[in-house]
């Protein structure tokens, strides 16, 4: 198999789905607030697997946000959530500028792989 086979293989099967809102703020402590009851209260389950909020230590006042999904498609799902557009709405307010997002599709990820 050739390195561009093995490459088209593995996009083939993903993994996963990874979206990276990266954020200023002065407010983390408020969108921090708003983002923990948005997890498990409206009229439609989020799809999402997991969400990392996370801060850069050698840029304060810079966040990122990690959520992971099954799919694209379960991200979009997501999106399309009341909640979800709520969310966004609110947190955008609550940052210094406008959020820049990164939709990746997993190529590949460790924790598919045996222990060992």
């Amino acid at each position: 198999m050739t390195a561009s086979e093995s490459a088209t293989n593995i996009g083939a099967v993903m993994a996963g789905f990874v979206q990276i809102i990266e954020f200023q703020t002065s407010r983390i402590e408020e969108i921090l607030a708003l983002g923990r009851p948005s997890q498990t209260e409206g009229e439609t389950p989020p799809t999402f697997r997991r969400v990392l909020a996370t801060a850069d230590r050698d840029h304060p006042g810079t966040y990122f946000t990690i959520v992971e999904f099954d799919s694209y498609e379960s991200a979009m799902e997501n999106s399309n959530r009341p909640e979800t557009s709520e969310f966004a709405a609110t947190m955008a307010s609550l940052c210094d500028g406008p959020p820049v997002f990164r939709n990746l599709d997993v190529q590949w990820d460790t924790a598919d792989e045996p222990a060992g």
